[in-house]
């Protein structure tokens, strides 16, 4: 995939750059700082069963210009191709997501990453993991402890593969596991395919929600809404009622709604889902 973007100035003003920075690791430990903080992850299209166009003109509108946010193929493939833009040696690598479950297990490649070199070294780069993801890149061939703004992370290795791990509550927990081997844009479009329509894709009727900040994560997961410090308890509070979920949507997570009823339509519906279960 090559970088395609028309609306470069913007994009790095977001990322609070006025002209573009050069494509050395402290650009790259900046770039994914700021990118979780300022791009939320959300999956409002898979709630309310919309189409999740990967095409960067289609990224660009939504991202840019309609004030949203999105999930590992929009957050990644926009990242990968800013990475491109600037100078970097990127490409997306895909990985099967085992957080929560057996790390052997075999899942589907649905999540999206990005494989960066710089001066010889290859770095693991991840914006668009939710309320786990990375927020500095990651040495490929480091074994041991890698700090980030955030909790500490780890990559084993496990025969050709690689296992992400992070440190949370003082246990390792495996995260996804994920090899280098090349991509092509055809495996894009089908994984996103299964994320975003596939009966069995665990985004498909949920509103999951994230956002980083300075020491501290934003999570929504449908109506429970929680903010996690570094070194303090997590705040949690259940929200009651679509409008009580969209105002958190706004003014803790920074995105602009869709116009229309569907929205609150399906997060009601979710909700009532979740005080049945």
């Amino acid at each position: 995939m090559s970088a395609q973007l028309q609306d470069l100035p913007l994009y790095l003003q977001r990322l609070g750059f006025q002209r573009a920075p050069p494509p050395s690791l402290e650009t790259l430990r900046e770039l994914q700082l700021r990118h979780t903080g300022e791009f939320a992850f959300e999956t409002i299209a898979t709630l309310v069963h919309a189409p999740v166009p990967i095409d960067l003109p289609s990224l660009q509108r939504k991202l840019l210009h309609e004030g949203r946010g999105g999930y590992c193929y929009e957050l990644n493939l926009m990242f990968l191709a800013l990475l491109q833009d600037l100078g970097f040696q990127a490409r997306g690598i895909t990985g099967r997501v085992v957080m929560g479950g057996p790390e052997d297990a075999m899942t589907a490649r649905t999540h999206l990453v990005v494989l960066v070199t710089v001066e010889g070294v290859e770095y693991l780069a991840d914006v668009g993991f939710g309320g786990m993801v990375p927020t500095a890149p990651l040495r490929l061939a480091e074994r041991g402890e890698q700090g980030t703004p955030h909790e500490l992370y780890r990559l084993d290795r496990r025969d050709d593969s690689y296992v992400l791990r992070a440190k949370v509550g003082g246990e390792w927990r495996a995260l996804y596991v994920f090899d280098t081997q090349p991509q092509a844009a055809i495996d894009f479009e089908v994984g996103n395919w299964y994320v975003s329509a596939h009966p069995q894709s665990p985004f498909r009727d949920q509103l999951f929600v994230a956002r980083t900040g300075p020491g501290w994560r934003k999570t929504l997961s449908n109506g429970s809404f929680a903010i996690h410090r570094i070194g303090a308890a997590s705040e949690r509070r259940e929200l009651e009622g679509a409008q009580a979920v969209m105002a958190v949507l706004r003014e803790e997570f920074g995105l602009r709604l869709p116009s229309g009823p569907e929205l609150g339509e399906a997060i009601g519906r979710r909700l009532a889902v979740g005080a049945r279960g």
